[in-house]
């Protein structure tokens, strides 16, 4: 046989080809990082630099007048709350009991109501809706809608209690009381958001692992903690964070409530 004739190769070729793809990478990687561009932006000037500019303040000594300069002070700022306050740690445990007895109340409570509507019957979808109202309606509102709930004189609850013959409590005044009542007001509010998360968890599960379970003879309970409750937890963690992260930075409905 008669070889065909080798291809020839004109010198500095491939470098070319090998230039040409690295402007075009060059160029496809310039677009890729002109897309994020925007919220990158959006994210350092609203999260990145108040929170720079704090951390900055939290070194000084200033009184936030523009006549005054701030003044360097170190770890003072920090060392005074943290040994010398003696408010800080009262406010710093009472924040972490109520961020946690309501985050606990409000993931069991969400939970079992999404179980509840997630279930066929008639005006399902009306419950859904008035459920949901607590958790659009404004804090400040609901705080005072509670607080004349409570009101020791004209309140609702106060007058009920006689009726009930139970002792009157004073909801918004005992120091003893006060944190209950604004676990169970925030609870209220916040527990429909817990229960919309896992409404859409439930809407997303698989079918055949609960069909697998009800022909091999589980019962509903056994379906639930071993089937429903591992595929539901992704939609539960997430659902809980949230309520974490907003339930510690809660101020509206403490202040509107008790000043």
């Amino acid at each position: 046989m008669i070889a065909p004739p080798a291809r020839r190769v004109r010198p500095g070729a491939r470098g070319t080809g090998k230039r040409l793809g690295t402007g075009a990478d060059l160029d496809n990687r310039r677009t890729r990082l002109l897309f994020p561009a925007p919220a990158v932006i959006t994210v350092l000037a609203l999260v990145a630099f108040p929170l720079a500019y704090t951390l900055w303040m939290s070194l000084h000594d200033w009184s936030g007048s523009l006549s005054e300069s701030a003044r360097w002070v170190g770890l003072g700022n920090y060392r005074r709350i943290f040994f010398e306050d003696s408010r800080f740690w009262g406010a710093f445990w009472r924040t972490l009991l109520f961020g946690g007895a309501t985050v606990v109340i409000q993931a069991v409570l969400g939970t079992g109501l999404a179980l509840l509507l997630n279930r066929e019957f008639r005006g399902r979808n009306t419950i859904r809706t008035i459920a949901l109202l607590p958790m659009v309606t404004t804090p400040v509102v609901v705080a005072l809608t509670w607080t004349l709930i409570l009101n020791p004189t004209q309140g609702v609850i106060p007058m009920l209690m006689p009726q009930l013959h139970l002792p009157q409590v004073l909801w918004l005044s005992d120091p003893k009381i006060v944190l209950l009542t604004l676990i169970l007001v925030d609870t209220w509010e916040w527990t429909p958001l817990i229960m919309l998360i896992t409404l859409a968890g439930l809407a997303a599960l698989p079918h055949e692992p609960l069909e697998a379970a009800r022909v091999d003879g589980a019962s509903p309970w056994q379906t639930f903690w071993w089937i429903t409750l591992p595929l539901l937890r992704p939609a539960i963690v997430v659902a809980v964070l949230f309520r974490a992260i907003d339930a510690i930075k809660t101020f509206d409905i403490i202040y509107a409530m008790t000043q």
